[in-house]
């Protein structure tokens, strides 16, 4: 039997693979990504035919309610992952590598992945920067893994880069970013994510590198988008300025919540048509 999805007739694939995305970049036809850290939120968000879903550490953030992404583990985000692959019946799941779990070395990183695809039945995972993660990402392509790179502003650097802060500004921050891409890219890499990096930088790495970028306030001019679904679904008060606000899913459980616990003080819920009888 053929490991290749027969295409739906819309065009698009039954099952996301990887070859899927290059395809994509080809035709250029755009490619969408979310985060989910669940099985519930999976499974609608592959129903809504989201290509690919990214078990992010921003789960630290979202889900734990760190103030970074800097104390996830592998352990918090195995059980994530595992929940979001059994849950996707189309989408390609990918898992971020964690900060401290691939920094020191390929054969950290390859531990690492391993355990993750093994553990979850994710088909890839993402790690943080350029060159100077060539090699963890060269040794777990070489292993057969499929890897997601990420430049520009990389969460789990953030305090090297000083927070939040647009990256890339600059004609030699552009080149560097750049070339990092690149490198990325020859080390085995099918996409790589491009976040909070002006508009003509992502522009001209998406021109010149052969896979797809994945762009997170980088701009239109990427090969897909990708959003934390929380700021994208309006789950809290803030979110970001690159993220735009498709509903406002917070308000509407709080009132949800609110009605439930109106209706139990007051003796409403239950009633007798949601009690059992002998």
């Amino acid at each position: 039997m053929s490991s290749h999805a027969a295409p739906e007739p819309s065009g698009r694939p039954k099952r996301v693979r990887v070859h899927h995305l290059a395809e994509a970049k080809a035709r250029g036809e755009k490619i969408t990504m979310l985060t989910a850290y669940d099985a519930v939120t999976a499974t609608i968000f592959d129903a809504a035919g989201i290509d690919v879903l990214l078990v992010g550490d921003s789960i630290g953030n979202v889900m734990h309610g760190h103030a970074t992404t800097l104390p996830v583990t592998v352990d918090d985000m195995i059980p994530a992952a595992r929940a979001v692959a059994r849950a996707a019946r189309r989408a390609l799941v990918v898992v971020d590598l964690p900060f401290g779990s691939y920094e020191a070395g390929p054969e950290q990183a390859l531990a690492t992945a391993v355990r993750v695809m093994k553990e979850t039945g994710a088909a890839g995972v993402k790690l943080e920067g350029g060159r100077r993660s060539a090699a963890q990402i060269r040794a777990l392509t070489d292993a057969g893994i499929p890897v997601v790179g990420h430049l520009g502003y990389t969460p789990q650097s953030e305090n090297a880069l000083g927070g939040p802060r647009v990256q890339g500004r600059g004609d030699d921050a552009a080149a560097t970013l750049t070339e990092d891409a690149v490198a990325v890219q020859d080390a085995g890499a099918f996409a790589v994510v491009l976040e909070m990096v002006p508009v003509d930088v992502a522009a001209r790495v998406t021109e010149v590198v052969h896979i797809p970028t994945i762009g997170i306030g980088a701009g239109p001019s990427t090969d897909g988008q990708v959003l934390v679904w929380t700021d994208m679904a309006g789950m809290t008060d803030w979110s970001p300025r690159f993220a735009r606000r498709y509903a406002e899913l917070g308000r509407v459980l709080r009132q949800a919540a609110e009605d439930y616990a109106e209706e139990v003080r007051s003796g409403a819920f239950p009633d007798a048509g949601t009690s059992f009888e002998r």
